[in-house]
């Protein structure tokens, strides 16, 4: 269902929709009254919801829809506002799936491969993660460890004391034929204690980093942490004043040459890549601009890449949910340097792209369900051997 108050926008993306296999247009509206009237009728799959429109808006019909239909993936597009960019994420929080940068005018909708190209993935991988649920993920097993390492240890929750032997990530705890190749196989972790958090997200990206940044305050406050969240300009700033108030520390769009400091959490701006460089013998924050990288900017290859060259075996990095493969080079880059990686698992990824690419490519040394992340980053930043 499309739910636009300008015709030709709405024209156009059923347009998009309809050209793709196995997408078909339900309802092309102009209001969201008119959606709330219909979406018993239609049944859609998947709702693009404008922010802005007359008669009801977006963020007015946003939670009517859903009570109507509850497991209903409702995508908001908004042009790139301040105003929209704050009704964009409180409709994440109010249960839209995710949001779409839509370009300011019609001729700059009709004239936008970026817009369209999105559009259509995000639709897809949405639409498809409510058509087929993830399954719970099956048992995972440390990979053999290198000579003279006695293994790996993951996560369990926090009760368990940190000297007990503890065994690789099981969601399911069923048991696994040692034939079967999907098996997810786990690094062992670095003997060394982290001192840098690195974070990669996109789809779902920001209420999973509002639910692991509000429980590391103690972290925080010991190390820095750097954030690539895929969001357009006017967007990361906004989500960087939601981070700040989930965590109570101080969150901001990393600036260009500014020094790294423990207590500060930086994040990308939008539209531009953010890595780390070594000015004057201390790490700042470099920001360029560029092609993008897998598709985005930010990417996270470039942040975990750079951190790699000056940080070494001392980076943590968490892969979150989020579409495509953003992250898994640079998470190579660092498992070569050193440092470990923790992806979110499938069963809570509202898309296992990003996390479930870095787990496939061996590069994990655990992969966790979004509330067990933040009591094992805690853990491994105290010094516990896992």
């Amino acid at each position: 269902m499309v739910v636009d108050d300008a015709v030709v926008v709405r024209g156009l993306i059923a347009r998009w929709v309809e050209s793709e296999p196995g997408l078909e247009v339900v309802a092309a509206l102009r209001s969201g009254r008119e959606a709330i009237a219909q979406i018993e009728h239609v049944d859609p799959d998947v709702v693009i919801l404008d922010v802005d429109m007359p008669d009801m808006d977006g963020i007015t019909a946003l939670p009517r829809l859903l009570a109507a239909k509850p497991d209903l993936v409702v995508i908001m597009a908004s042009t790139l506002t301040r105003r929209n960019a704050e009704i964009s994420l409180r409709a994440l929080a109010l249960g839209a799936a995710d949001y779409i940068p839509k370009p300011e005018t019609t001729r700059e909708v009709t004239t936008s491969e970026t817009f369209h190209r999105e559009l259509v993935e995000k639709i897809r991988a949405l639409g498809l993660r409510r058509k087929s649920p993830a399954t719970q993920p099956r048992e995972t097993t440390p990979a053999a460890a290198p000579a003279g390492d006695h293994g790996s240890k993951a996560l369990r929750p926090t009760a368990v004391p940190v000297d007990e032997p503890v065994p690789a990530v099981s969601v399911d705890h069923a048991p696994v034929d040692e034939a079967d190749q999907d098996v997810i196989k786990l690094r062992p972790f670095p003997p060394i204690q982290p001192r840098v958090l690195l974070i990669g997200a996109s789809t779902g990206g920001p209420q999973a980093l509002n639910a692991v940044i509000a429980k590391l305050n103690r972290v925080i406050d010991e190390a820095p942490v750097l954030i690539v969240q895929h969001m357009p300009p006017t967007f990361t700033t906004i989500f960087a004043e939601h981070l700040s108030r989930a965590s109570g520390r101080v969150a901001r769009e990393g600036v260009d040459g500014e020094p790294v400091r423990a207590g500060h959490i930086y994040i990308a701006p939008g539209g531009k890549h953010m890595r780390v460089d070594r000015r004057g013998g201390e790490a700042t924050i470099g920001i360029f601009d560029g092609p993008m990288v897998n598709f985005c900017k930010p990417s996270v290859d470039p942040l975990f890449s750079s951190a790699a060259e000056i940080w070494g075996a001392k980076c943590l990095a968490l892969v979150l949910t989020g579409m495509g493969c953003d992250g898994t080079n640079g998470a190579a880059d660092l498992v070569a340097a050193g440092g470990a990686v923790i992806a979110q698992d499938e069963a809570t990824s509202v898309v296992w792209g990003m996390p479930g690419s870095v787990t496939h490519a061996g590069l994990c040394s655990s992969v966790l369900p979004l509330d067990r992340i933040a009591p094992a980053v805690i853990r491994l930043f105290s010094g516990s051997r896992l």
